[in-house]
């Protein structure tokens, strides 16, 4: 199938079926950014009601832990996530597709971008990682502070910044990209991306909500991304055709 994000209409109309190139060509061809920007919202309400189970699910991960295999795959799950092996991922994309760096902005626009606005809302409430936060209180005590350095928070730092997770916004960012640009694919790079999520927490690095909201930044990122694509490839295929009924 012909990503949504093809830049040009000619390696459409090269690879694809007649109406396949006309639905990625149609107006219409947005329903992607449509989607994940849905799966944001709903990732994010799913957040603010996590909240209440951050503190009971962080102390049942504490006293029970994965076994050994299931614990080793969720540890490996992070490659998923972690800048790095991301850029791994992003660069096996370029080199295998024939559309190269035309598949590589977009996945790094979406993986990147989100971790990096994720973790830029670090800066705007700081909350103590589960393995430091004295679970037997309410979730509310687990933030210390808004706008940590502003307020004067001398201790602000790695152990303060649980909001939300920059890994989940990366992972999901990815997944989201990656889904877009090959669909059959789309239901596994979602199950990579739960299981990183998963790992932040298994780690004890972050809670529900945090996990929650970095997926919802990555699938909002990629919704923005997504749509800012096909209006730039709508715009070429408009100046293509006035330029050919001239």
């Amino acid at each position: 199938m012909v990503s949504r994000w093809l830049p040009y209409p000619r390696f459409a109309a090269s690879t694809a079926q007649p109406a396949e190139s006309a639905q990625a060509a149609s107006p219409g061809g947005g329903w992607p950014a449509r989607r994940l920007a849905l799966a944001g919202l709903l990732l994010l309400a799913c957040a603010a009601a996590a909240v209440l189970a951050d503190l009971p699910l962080a102390r049942a991960v504490k006293e029970h832990r994965l076994p050994g295999e299931f614990q080793r795959l969720v540890r490996l799950a992070e490659t998923f996530a972690w800048g790095g092996t991301v850029g791994l991922i992003i660069l096996t994309a370029e080199l295998l597709d024939c559309r190269g760096g035309r598949v590589a902005l977009p996945l790094a626009l979406c993986a990147y971008g989100a971790g990096l606005l994720a973790d830029s809302l670090k800066w705007v409430a700081a909350r103590q990682r589960p393995s430091v936060a004295d679970l037997s209180a309410g979730a509310g005590q687990t933030f210390a502070a808004w706008f940590p350095l502003a307020a004067g928070l001398d201790d602000y730092g790695y152990r303060l910044q649980s909001f939300p997770s920059g890994h989940a916004a990366t992972a999901a960012g990815l997944a989201a990209a990656l889904a877009v640009l090959y669909p059959r694919g789309r239901w596994l790079f979602v199950l990579f991306a739960a299981l990183a999520c998963w790992q932040r927490i298994d780690a004890r690095a972050h809670f529900a909500s945090d996990v929650l909201t970095g997926a919802a930044i990555g699938c909002l990122v990629a919704a923005a991304v997504a749509r800012s694509q096909m209006a730039a490839r709508n715009a070429r295929v408009s100046e293509s055709s006035q330029a050919s009924s001239l």
